[in-house]
């Protein structure tokens, strides 16, 4: 939620605090330079919009209906004047709008390189995020401008993306985690996932069962295909991770980036609001390597669907890091805000018991631990584990802090020997 104005008005009907929306001409530049490389998005655009953010800010600004928003933190209430630091080509001028949480003001370009040219003072009452939002009004030729940065003075202090070689991850924004400590020798690991409607976001990853070597969990691909992704990773020595075994209908592929392995899904079209069961097997072979299986419940099926068995050589283990997260893997909808719940956390060991956790250990990535992005949260919520990121909330819950839910004491009715 973004944060609100004072209801009082000045003369001419502008709001007490507020510069009036007069031809702003350029300034010498001062200010904390909240770069759009960094932390701009384009957060409306028409069919066939070509505006871009790229290294260098805001680029191909053609189209009158496409919005551009640019967030920036401040850490306590105060006033913040804001300028632009704004090139014209393509155009001998243009006239813009910049809208600072609601409130808008008009900036008048000039054709020419970069230079800063005055938006306004704004007046905000509480910390938070503040959003400012571009728009374009009228222009003589094909562009509105190149915006390369949001400058903001004040004197209170602000949080924003400033590691340029990081950009790609803060625009992501923060990936959070629950860590949970699961019993020695633990063979099976059970847990339930509730994405909230409204909550599943494409882009988002949605992770249930992760562990040392690989992780499972439900993504959001695109407006029309959903996975069910289930992947380990090859061992520390390098050798590769082989398929043993996959279910009906399942892709399986190698995949790189972050790390090499193997890469099974399931495409299914899973629905938010809906609770989802997952069981992940980690299983010595004996010989030196290790196998890794999965299995997912739906309820719209009423079945346990087998996705895969990966074997990961060089590597004897059972359970170890366990943990679930929530990411966003699309950077350019890292705006938008994503959250689930985790419901049911249960490890079997190599003897059958079952145990139940009901201890989490809430965690943030760099993004999150170096103040890069702070619209994060984790914890308790309905007495389940949650988590929830993006969407420049305010305020967040601070990272590396232990939660515990109540304990249900009802073990997973599954008889894991019937697992397909």
């Amino acid at each position: 939620m973004f944060l609100a104005f004072s209801a009082a008005f000045a003369l001419a009907g502008q709001p007490a605090g507020f510069d009036a929306p007069a031809k702003k001409a350029p300034l010498a530049s001062t200010g904390s330079v909240v770069a759009l490389a960094g932390n701009g998005f384009v957060t409306s655009a028409g069919a066939g919009a070509t505006e871009v953010i790229n290294s260098n800010g805001l680029a191909n600004w053609t189209s009158a209906s496409t919005v551009t928003s640019v967030w920036f933190r401040m850490s306590a209430a105060g006033s913040a004047t804001l300028s632009l630091d704004a090139g014209l080509s393509g155009s001998k001028s243009s006239k813009i709008r910049v809208t600072a949480n609601g409130t808008p003001f008009e900036v008048n370009l000039s054709k020419g390189a970069t230079q800063t040219y005055a938006v306004g003072t704004i007046n905000v009452p509480a910390a938070g995020y503040v959003r400012v939002d571009l728009q374009g009004i009228s222009k003589s030729g094909s562009y509105f401008g190149n915006v390369a940065a949001v400058r903001v003075d004040t004197s209170v202090a602000l949080n924003y993306a400033n590691d340029a070689a990081n950009y790609y991850w803060s625009r992501r924004g923060p990936s959070v985690h629950l860590g949970y400590t699961v019993p020695a020798n633990t063979e099976y690991f059970y847990n339930e996932v509730t994405v909230p409607a409204g909550e599943d976001k494409i882009g988002s990853y949605f992770m249930s069962n992760g562990f040392n070597g690989g992780y499972f969990g439900i993504q959001v691909n695109s407006a029309s295909e959903r996975r069910v992704l289930f992947s380990v990773w090859d061992a520390d020595n390098g050798a590769k991770t082989t398929l043993v075994r996959k279910g009906p209908n399942v892709t399986d592929n190698s995949f790189g980036g972050e790390g090499t392995g193997g890469q099974s899904y399931l495409l299914y079209n899973w629905v938010a609001g809906n609770t989802y069961r997952f069981i992940t097997r980690i299983l010595p072979d004996g010989a030196g390597g290790t196998d890794y299986s999965a299995w997912f419940y739906a309820p719209e099926t009423g079945v346990w669907q087998f996705i895969a068995t990966w074997k990961r050589p060089a590597t004897t283990t059972y359970h170890a890091g366990v943990y679930s997260f929530l990411e966003n893997f699309i950077d350019t909808n890292g705006y938008l805000g994503r959250s689930a719940q985790y419901g049911s956390q249960w490890a079997r060991n190599t003897s059958g018991a079952w145990s139940e956790v009901v201890t989490a250990r809430f965690t943030g990535d760099a993004t999150a631990a170096n103040a890069q992005r702070m619209d994060y949260a984790g914890g308790l919520q309905n007495n389940v584990f949650y988590l929830r990121n993006g969407g420049f909330f305010s305020p967040n819950v601070a990272i590396n802090q232990t939660f515990t839910r109540p304990a249900t004491g009802q073990a997973p009715a599954v008889d894991v020997s019937t697992l397909p």
